[in-house]
């Protein structure tokens, strides 16, 4: 059996999906603060949903039992609330990792596939930027909580042996999205359909990656590739910037006469890295190609989400 923590989260609800797809039975622990119950809800079977924050250890030590595979996706999916409640990037992601860990231990679970982040790259100097960019010097505590857990799990797989795969996210985009640039800008839009407030100079550049190829990717490089800690950068190997997104959507949305205003500055709030652009070399050489570039994947995002949201 698999365990995908955060389970009913944008990305970990995606995995369950596939995980399902490929004849698993899924053991899902979610909180439900930011997760939902209807995207899991056309699962009939094969799936079991418990309850529960991964800091009651208690319970996250029950429901390790009887698992193969923990995929680690839960975590605080929203970079900007860290700079509002301080200590919550601390417990929902590096605390949450030990607990996780801790009830592998004491249950006999050797592997773990872990959701971390590009943000643990801060602002890095080497673009595109490769695993093996040093050193890491994150500026949100989200990206600190990211690379936190990334040391935990390697060092657990140092001291108590097993395999972990490691995946840095670029932005991950795609239908059931909760958070983030294009959902933000379709939710400003349906609030005040004649302007559109974009946070910064709308220069900030990323790389987007579909969350069907992300889900796809770390499945893939589970498979194929077996040393102790297996450390990969997923994404599309391009970038869009946040001027291009803010077209998109607006075109997406047919609402004429849309005025896109930039409130100024590099960054869009405090912890904002203004360009990141992965490297993905490693993760091409092991056979696995993305479906879609990220302004393609951005614009499939921006459809999904307006009708979910209801904009038109």
């Amino acid at each position: 059996m698999e365990l995908v923590t955060g389970g009913a989260g944008f990305i970990g609800s995606h995995l369950v999906d596939s995980l399902v797809d490929k004849g698993k039975k899924v053991r899902v622990i979610d909180n439900f603060s930011s997760g939902k119950m209807e995207f899991l809800s056309h699962h009939k079977s094969n799936i079991e949903i418990i309850r529960c924050d991964l800091l009651d250890f208690e319970n996250v030590n029950k429901a390790m039992s009887g698992i193969e595979t923990v995929h680690h996706m839960a975590a605080n999916p929203d970079i900007r609330l860290g700079t509002e409640v301080t200590d919550t990037d601390l417990k929902q992601g590096t605390m949450a990792t030990y607990n996780i860990l801790e009830a592998m231990r004491v249950n006999g679970v050797k592997n773990i596939s872990f959701a971390s982040s590009s943000a643990i790259y801060g602002e890095a100097k080497e673009m595109p930027t490769s695993e093996n960019y040093g050193p890491l010097l994150p500026i949100s505590l989200y990206g600190a909580s990211k690379i936190a857990s990334e040391t935990l799990i390697t060092a657990w797989i140092g001291t108590f042996g097993g395999k972990a795969w490691i995946h840095r996210f670029a932005n991950i985009v795609g239908p059931r999205g909760t958070h983030g640039v294009i959902f933000d800008f379709i939710h400003k839009l349906k609030k005040t359909p004649d302007r559109l407030e974009v946070l910064g100079d709308g220069f900030q550049e990323k790389s987007y990656m579909s969350v069907h190829d992300c889900v796809n990717s770390m499945l893939h490089l589970i498979e194929k590739t077996d040393n102790d800690v297996n450390l990969f950068n997923l994404g599309t190997g391009d970038t869009c910037s946040v001027r291009r997104i803010a077209e998109i959507v607006v075109e997406e949305s047919k609402i004429e006469n849309v005025k896109i205003e930039y409130t100024g500055g590099k960054r869009g709030w405090a912890g904002d890295v203004p360009k990141t652009f992965l490297n993905v070399d490693k993760l091409l050489r092991t056979g696995f190609e993305p479906t879609r570039m990220s302004e393609e994947t951005i614009r499939d995002c921006a459809i999904n989400l307006i009708d979910e949201i209801g904009l038109k």
